[in-house]
């Protein structure tokens, strides 16, 4: 061997290592390939079946948070008042109001691919928004009697989906999303239908040969398949579904024969939905194919052993080339300074610049990790389950926190959006570290002036950590104060042990800030269960009623001491409930207002002025705030009513005339002139007084009178239109059928065969 130059000798020594190994590499895995080539087959088709139900998950969910985010519009608000389908086409601007929602609706449909159409149901009324029918009665719409079963049993804020079949055929997967009061406080049901054929399209998004993939819900039923005539039946009329439906585990592959076939089976279901993925294919196919690459395999060992070789006898040779010239690009790149010292220290100098580098990089991964671990904590509050969720929450047990600052709207009064971003900055890294060790805390800001805490232990730390914790929100209120100048809330919910429930928790939390109307701002409070089952109902008819006595008089200190008479009622009660306190302030707002339009003029203006009422109401954290806004509310309205005494008169006058005459031909100019005003103003009062033109307002006494001949006499419809003051019947036609939606005779048969 000391004969024999280097360069054979290393050539030989690398053909030893890469030969002999590779050789016994083929062998072994020649002999294992076909035995673990099923294994193989069974994991990529469960993988490839995950990966189309992730898709699908991915475009149902954010179909749900397109929805969810209209829901959190005040789009809906705005038609709120209209109970009925002919409130909505009693005037211009309420028609425009309603094509608003459709028109959002419609935006709903472009924003995911496969939207068939989409409605809204507001609770107690007698119409629907459609994308498909626009604005219709429930009547002339398809049946929504399903809503009600398909949102039984459903849990937190979020939808369900339905899978059905529409009225005109249509096979769709329905997400039916009730309005809830953390986003508005109106009541109604968005239904957005998704088509069957597109939830098909993301289950074959992978399809490869001969497979075939089948969705199923819960329980069973058919959502997607090719065989269109199985849909919405029960599958397991299918081969070996139904030993599928009984597996244990939520995910996994099984080897059947099918049609004399050996077949794969690959199923997964939905940990959020509960929903099954089912494939199937054909193993004849791939197990030739791996049968042909076992013996293109030993073909092409022996080839690379044969280039191994000639490769080994390259690297001998050039060995020591390729390293200077390494060194000589590393020097004419980086300016290390060194000078007389040999390639290996230059490299050794090179290397910890290169790590002083990496660490740099460390540190920016660093700040990506932590944007990385807010985004879980806001899928974790949506009742989602994050990806790795043990590595930003690795114990068992989980308590939410929610710190809520107090008269949010008089803080973003004060502060600047760049303030209160620093603010949010800043709280948040505090919140995290004044818990004690060995508890996980992640915050993240949620809305309205509320941060969320997610606080995450062992369970047997639960109990030990309660006082703790409990130093740790006390410090978090004295911190918050000194910093934002403002007291906070804290509501704290009760523990659980698993990680869906947390969005639940989440509601606990934020249940419990309400409390802060009774306790005072600066508490911190616990969620306790069952304690709303003892909530008392208080009423406050009765202080109603003499607020609006006094309203009239024009006496605010009898107002001011109902106003606090109201508040000592409330106060004397323990369990009376947020939505109680609600209730009463915003019935006897509602009253007012009721009471004023219909003995009032001029006041119109001044409650348009100052916005939605109830909402701002409905923002006011305490007892304190509410007294003094509607103390403030009914001054303003004494002095506004005092204004408008004189015009009160004339507006009495205008009506009573139109209610006498209008039957009669009426020349509007000389009616202004036997009042006494002006033309102009008497348009003026009756607008605020009515709402409405006074042309409008006389052909509204005259349908009224002639829906009441309709039913009760026997007269003609020419006869009815002469009653009520029509030349011809064709006005009276017209004029029944804008009003109406319908002309006479339809009305009269309508109420006929109803009664």
């Amino acid at each position: 061997m000391k004969k024999t130059p280097m360069i054979l000798q290393l050539a030989l020594i690398l053909f030893c290592i890469m030969a002999i190994p590779t050789a016994v590499l083929t062998w072994y895995s020649g002999s294992q390939i076909i035995q673990n080539s099923e294994a193989a087959i069974g994991e990529s088709t469960l993988a490839g079946l995950n990966a189309n139900r992730r898709l699908n998950e991915n475009a149902l969910a954010n179909l749900a948070q397109d929805t969810s985010r209209l829901a959190a519009t005040n789009i809906f608000d705005r038609i709120r008042s209209f109970e009925t389908y002919d409130e909505i086409n009693a005037n211009y601007n309420n028609v425009s109001l309603a094509l608003s929602v459709t028109k959002e609706l419609l935006n709903l449909n472009r924003r995911v691919d496969g939207v068939y159409s989409s409605f809204f149901v507001l609770e107690d009324s007698d119409y629907v928004f459609s994308t498909d029918s626009s604005i219709t009665t429930l009547a002339r719409y398809e049946p929504i009697g399903w809503i009600t079963e398909a949102l039984k049993g459903r849990r937190g804020i979020s939808g369900v989906w339905v899978p059905r079949k529409l009225a005109s055929g249509e096979n769709v997967v329905s997400y039916v999303y009730p309005l809830n009061r953390l986003s508005t406080t109106t009541r109604g049901v968005i239904v957005v239908n998704m088509k069957e054929s597109q939830i098909g399209k993301y289950l074959h998004a992978t399809e490869v040969g001969d497979s075939n993939y089948l969705l199923l819900d819960a329980a069973g039923t058919v959502i997607s398949f090719n065989d269109r005539s199985m849909l919405l039946s029960d599958s397991r009329k299918l081969p070996f579904l139904q030993e599928i439906l009984n597996q244990e585990a939520s995910e996994g592959y099984t080897f059947r024969k099918l049609e004399g076939k050996r077949t794969v089976y690959a199923w997964s279901r939905s940990s959020l939905s509960g929903w099954w993925n089912v494939s199937w294919s054909s193993m004849d196919e791939l197990m030739t194919k791996s049968r042909e690459m076992q013996g293109n395999i030993i073909l092409l060992t022996g080839a690379i052993i044969v280039l191994g070789t000639l490769l080994a006898i390259f690297l001998a040779t050039w060995l020591s080339r390729p390293l200077r010239q390494l060194v000589q690009t590393m020097r004419s790149k980086m300016d290390l300074g060194v000078v007389n010292k040999n390639e290996l220290a230059f490299l050794d100098l090179a290397f910890k610049r290169m790590q002083e580098e990496e660490e740099s990089l460390f540190q920016l991964l660093q700040e990506r990790e932590q944007d990385t671990r807010s985004l879980a904590v806001h899928r974790l509050l949506r009742g989602e389950i994050p990806p790795r969720i043990t590595e930003v929450f690795p114990h068992a047990c989980y308590r939410v926190v929610v710190v809520s600052i107090d008269q949010y709207r008089r803080y973003v009064g004060h502060t600047n959006g760049e303030t209160r971003s620093y603010h949010r900055y800043l709280l948040s890294a505090k919140y995290e570290n004044v818990f004690p060790e060995g508890l996980v805390a992640r915050c993240v800001y949620h809305n309205e002036g509320c941060t969320v805490i997610v606080l995450n232990f062992a369970p047997e730390e639960g109990e030990a950590h309660s006082t703790l914790i409990h130093q740790a929100l006390e410090e978090i209120r004295d911190q918050s104060l000194e910093l934002l100048e403002h007291s906070v809330t804290i509501g704290v919910s009760e523990r659980t042990d698993a990680p869906e429930r947390v969005a639940l928790r989440l509601f606990e939390a934020m249940e419990v800030i309400k409390r802060r109307m009774i306790k005072g701002a600066g508490s911190i409070m616990y969620w306790h269960d069952g304690e709303d089952n003892s909530r008392k109902y208080v009423d406050s008819e009765s202080s109603e009623r003499r607020i609006l006595n006094f309203l009239d008089a024009g006496d605010l200190v009898g107002i001011f001491k109902e106003l606090q008479s109201i508040r000592s009622q409330i106060s004397a009660e323990d369990n009376i409930s947020y939505d109680n306190i609600m209730f009463i302030y915003h019935q006897l707002m509602g009253a007012t207002i009721k009471h004023l339009r219909e003995n009032h003029l001029g006041t119109g203006r001044m409650i348009m002025g100052r916005g939605n009422v109830y909402s701002i109401l409905a923002a006011m954290d305490t007892l304190d705030e509410l007294e003094e806004y509607l103390y403030d509310f009914y001054c303003e309205i004494v002095q506004s009513l005092d204004r408008s005494t004189h015009e009160t008169n004339y507006a009495q006058r205008i009506m009573e005339y139109l209610k006498q005459h209008y039957r009669e031909e009426i020349v509007f100019e000389d009616m202004a002139k036997q009042i006494g005003i002006s033309y102009s103003y008497m348009r003026k009062l009756v607008y605020e007084q009515t709402g409405s033109s006074m042309i409008d307002f006389v052909n509204q006494l005259r349908i009224e009178q002639a829906k009441e001949l309709l039913l009760d006499s026997g007269l003609t419809i020419k006869q009815i239109a002469a009653e009520v003051g029509y030349a011809n019947v064709q006005s009276f036609n017209r004029f029944f059928r804008k009003y109406e939606g319908m002309p006479p005779s339809g009305y009269k048969s309508a109420k006929s065969k109803s009664s």
